[in-house]
C-alpha cells in the first residue's frame, strides 16, 4: 500500500501526459481506422474531415468541445494530484 501511495502522483502525471498524447494523435487515428464512415468517428478526425469539407463552423465547434474536454480532464487530474501532496 505504501508503494501505491507514493507512486500515486507519478501515475496521475502519466495519465495526464498519456491523455494529451492520445488526443493529439490525429494521423494515427485516421490510419488505424478511427474514421470509418458510418461506423466510428473520433473527435479529432471529425474536425479534420469537416475542415476538408469546408465546414469551418462545425470544425470550430468540434475543436472547442475537444479543448473543453482536455482542459476539464487535465484540471481534474491536476487538482487530484495536488490534493495528494
Amino acid at each position: 500500500m505504501l508503494l501505491l501511495r507514493e507512486a500515486r502522483l507519478g501515475l496521475l502525471a502519466a495519465v495526464i501526459a498519456g491523455f494529451g498524447s492520445a488526443v493529439s494523435e490525429v494521423g494515427a487515428a485516421i490510419m488505424v481506422g478511427g474514421n470509418l464512415k458510418g461506423s466510428t468517428m473520433v473527435l479529432t478526425t471529425a474536425t479534420v474531415l469537416e475542415v476538408n469539407k469546408g465546414n469551418y463552423e462545425i470544425a470550430t465547434a468540434f475543436s472547442i468541445i475537444l479543448l473543453v474536454l482536455a482542459f476539464g480532464i487535465t484540471a481534474f487530474l491536476t487538482t487530484a494530484q495536488q490534493r495528494g501532496r
